[in-house]
């Protein structure tokens, strides 16, 4: 059985026990929250949601926080003495889906 979630403006295809990276969500390391199902599928059968499917939830363990990869900018005008460099980490939780309910 998988289902399809939506965590901040990204949608994951998970499954129980699968462990996966997301946008921080804001809640606490060790703690559960739930997340409502766009789509679930399994048995042969499929509940496609406008915009969830009915009481189906998904419960969400969050593990530890992490940082995304670096990503570099650079900016610069020829012939101007102007550049400049940037960079950026994005903040990212681990989560474990624990359960998928109907």
């Amino acid at each position: 059985m998988f289902a399809i979630i939506k965590i901040g403006n990204q949608q994951f295809k998970v499954a129980e026990n699968q462990v996966f990276l997301a946008q921080k969500t804001g809640q606490e390391v060790g703690s559960e929250f739930e997340a409502e199902a766009l789509l679930l599928a399994g048995d042969n059968k499929v509940s496609i949601g406008s915009p969830e499917v009915g009481e189906a939830k998904v419960k969400l363990q969050v593990l530890e926080d992490v940082k995304g990869k670096k990503i570099h900018g650079f900016k610069y005008k020829r012939r101007k003495n102007y550049h400049r460099s940037w960079g950026h980490r994005q903040q990212l939780q681990k989560l474990k889906v624990t359960h998928i309910s109907l």
